[in-house]
């Protein structure tokens, strides 16, 4: 998979969410397993895989009698780059007052504490 700039809206997210999961898939099985969880119509689901085949975050496969549709871009990469751009509309680039602001009035387990903890450490001893 390429490394690219995931600009995908949130309804692209979810046909993406699909095919991370599973790949390739014909966008019958598509529509069926957004319809699982959302109420939208097929032509919906159509339009969204149309969008992401031009933005190049989808590929397909015309070799075959029904096209196949496959992630072109990595699930890792494009969480990584939504964060970042959260991060900067919402906090002007500032992780320090994201974290801040989500320590302070989230709940936190002590189990999510440790684990803050060990990431913090491990990239402070980098």
């Amino acid at each position: 998979m390429k490394k690219a700039e995931c600009k995908i809206s949130d309804a692209e997210w979810i046909v993406m969410k699909v095919l991370w999961e599973e790949a390739p898939l014909t966008s019958a099985m598509i529509v069926e397993a957004v319809s699982s969880n959302k109420n939208w119509s097929p032509k919906t689901i159509h339009s969204l895989i149309s969008r992401l085949v031009k933005k190049g975050a989808l590929g397909v496969n015309k070799e075959k009698s029904l096209y196949e549709y496959y992630p072109l871009v990595d699930k890792r990469d494009c969480m990584l780059d939504e964060t970042r751009s959260f991060i900067q509309k919402v906090y002007d680039g500032s992780i320090h007052l994201m974290l801040a602001n989500f320590i302070k009035e989230e709940k936190i387990s002590e189990k999510e504490i440790e684990e803050l903890e060990r990431l913090l450490n491990k990239k402070n001893n980098k």
